[in-house]
């Protein structure tokens, strides 16, 4: 007597065998999304964690110290025609990160539009602001050592303040470094044609997640080590 046997179809999403095959495969589960956009948002979701730990640990920090935490309005404030402005140096610099953030969005738009030259101007553009950034951040480090404020003191109050600040903003500071010279290198590139062969423009809207990204995060180092 003849037995029948059932075979289970390939790559039939009905089926937990046919999901499994397909993500196996990788014909299904990552067809619409392309690996380098796919690597670089599991960079970015490892890079969350690592902030969220720093920002995590100097809330921690704050909350349990019995010295008296420095007064950013104090600390952060700049004497401009004899009086003092509270965090006026910290204003512009979120000023200028938001608004490479803009010029970042238009580089991705021109770029899917295989407008290679005013993609790769207005990814300059935002190199050129996030090297201003990182200038003025510059000047807020020269201007705290010059005060006194190191990683293992600080003379306007908790010792724990020098380490937060220079950990923290300089982890970030380095970020935007790198994007820097990221931006600058994908410019070149696409003002050169080579993604224009390739007939895609992919790479500049995974540049654009790593700065958007940078971007976010000091919004949240703004709020949480400035304004509280």
């Amino acid at each position: 007597m003849a037995t029948s046997t059932r075979e289970t179809p390939v790559g039939n999403p009905s089926t937990w065998q046919g999901i499994a095959q397909d993500w196996s495969s990788d014909r299904d589960a990552f067809k619409q999304v392309p690996w380098g956009k796919a690597m670089m948002w599991i960079f970015l979701l490892s890079d969350t964690f690592i902030f969220t730990c720093f920002l995590t640990g100097y809330m921690s920090v704050r909350m349990s110290t019995t010295a008296t935490w420095p007064n950013p309005s104090e600390v952060f404030a700049l004497t401009i025609g004899g009086a003092s402005i509270p965090l006026i140096l910290i204003a512009i610099m979120t000023f200028v990160l938001i608004t490479s953030s803009g010029t970042m969005a238009m580089a991705v738009n021109y770029g899917y539009r295989r407008d290679r030259v005013r993609s790769a101007a207005l990814m300059l553009t935002t190199a050129a602001l996030g090297a201003t950034f990182v200038g003025m951040q510059a000047f807020e480090w020269s201007k705290l050592i010059s005060e006194g404020v190191r990683p293992w003191g600080n003379p306007m109050g908790a010792a724990q303040f020098g380490a937060c600040f220079f950990m923290i903003t300089g982890f970030h500071g380095l970020h935007v470094s790198v994007g820097v010279i990221y931006l600058c290198t994908v410019a070149f590139k696409v003002l050169r044609g080579d993604y224009e062969k390739r007939g895609n423009y992919q790479i500049v809207e995974i540049t654009g997640l790593y700065w958007h990204f940078v971007d976010l995060v000091w919004v949240f180092i703004f709020a949480f080590f400035y304004l509280w």
